[in-house]
């Protein structure tokens, strides 16, 4: 055993200087985005509303951004666009945020011209495949990219650190944005800020859909929903995120193996998870992690919150080849 303890959220800011540490990530979010706006004078910002956790962070960052520029949050244009996966909760939550926080709101549903691309490229409808879902996951992003020509904006990237580590996005869909504030914030942290911006920067209604933000499970809602209720849940595809996070920051932190990446969780996770579980997610992370370097060297720019991040400009100059094996071995 180690004799120092070892956190089992090495991402998240605890302790007595929490909330400071939460403050300054997202200052560095906000004056990021802020910087970008003010760079290439553009005054409306375009971003995809699904009621889940990231999108709500981004839009939330998107409106501090706003105000801290002294621009009209009406120049924030939201847009939810349901889909064959879209639950009944995730959407009731999406309309209520655009709404208490003021911004320009729009829906456009995607099911009508996904299918209408079904038929297009001989897609059968009934078979759920990843073709089924990355078609949904396209159609969305060309929504964006397209009113946002249409207003005069960008679009503003909602997918974070954690989904770029396992590759869990579709290439030239939820991958692609103009600016993404998120880009280095990991799935573990995401919950704190959502927390700490809608308790500190907004008013009560904010603060009540957040609470029911946070405590929705995470799902991709791509899959056909089941009597108003998400079919997919991604910690059951991947796995939980606080293991895959706890990965990321020792691997891209120390350079730690998987040895020493196995024996840290065991300590930090002893009695949460077993050793099982903690083998076989650990297989996962390391063999999507090699696999999705593809992804990775062509993201959007987006600010460095933390001490790592994917960035291929900055902090992970891999090749888009390179084999894991041996390192795994």
């Amino acid at each position: 055993p180690l004799l120092r303890p070892m956190p089992p959220l090495p991402f998240v800011p605890g302790g007595s200087q929490g909330d400071e540490n939460l403050e300054e990530i997202v200052r560095i979010q906000c004056t990021g985005l802020m910087t970008r706006l003010a760079a290439i004078g553009c005054k409306h910002l375009v971003v995809g509303v699904s009621g889940g956790l990231d999108s709500t962070l981004a839009l939330l960052v998107g409106v501090r951004a706003f105000d801290g520029l002294g621009l009209p949050r009406t120049g924030v244009h939201a847009i939810t666009m349901p889909g064959m996966g879209t639950g009944t909760r995730t959407k009731t939550n999406a309309d209520r945020l655009m709404e208490v926080l003021g911004v320009s709101a729009l829906e456009i549903g995607i099911e009508k011209a996904v299918k209408q691309h079904f038929a297009d490229i001989g897609q059968d409808e009934n078979t759920h495949d990843v073709t089924y879902e990355n078609c949904q996951a396209r159609e969305r992003t060309q929504i964006l990219m397209d009113y946002a020509n249409k207003v005069g904006g960008i679009v503003l990237g909602t997918g974070d650190m954690s989904e770029g580590a396992l590759g869990f996005s579709t290439y030239n869909g939820d991958h692609m944005s103009m600016y993404n504030v998120n880009a280095s914030v990991p799935k573990t942290l995401v919950k704190s800020l959502v927390r700490y911006l809608s308790e500190h920067d907004f008013e009560g209604a904010v603060r009540d859909v957040c609470r029911d933000v946070i405590d929705t499970p995470i799902s991709p809602e791509l899959l056909p929903v089941k009597d108003g209720e998400l079919a997919q849940r991604t910690e059951d595809i991947l796995g939980d995120y606080a293991l895959h996070d706890f990965f990321l920051y020792h691997m891209l932190d120390s350079g730690s193996g998987p040895d020493r990446l196995r024996a840290f969780a065991r300590q930090a996770f002893a009695g949460v998870y077993d050793d099982a579980k903690i083998d076989a997610q650990l297989a996962t992370f390391l063999r999507r992690f090699f696999q999705q370097q593809f992804k990775r060297n062509c993201v959007p720019d987006g600010p460095k919150v933390g001490s790592i991040s994917l960035s291929p400009r900055g902090d992970l100059r891999m090749p888009s080849d390179m084999s894991g094996a041996l390192w795994r071995s």
